[in-house]
């Protein structure tokens, strides 16, 4: 396996700024961010207590359809 050498005369430079407002969403990604409203997000500061109190809600629906 050949060694890389970088030298300063590289096209890399020390900072790029990319345009992120383009990206698209990974397709591929397991989880999903969801953004919560600053008055929620107070009462539910955890991932683990939004999905109990969402839990309780589902189970609660009379059509619930769980996964």
């Amino acid at each position: 396996m050949k060694k890389i050498q970088c030298s300063e005369s590289d096209d890399m430079l020390p900072e790029y700024n990319f345009d992120y407002s383009k990206a698209r969403p990974n397709r591929f990604a397991k989880s999903r961010a969801i953004i919560l409203e600053p008055d929620v997000a107070r009462v539910f500061n955890t991932s683990d207590s939004v999905n109990k109190i969402l839990r309780a809600v589902i189970s609660a629906m009379p059509d619930a359809h769980q996964a």
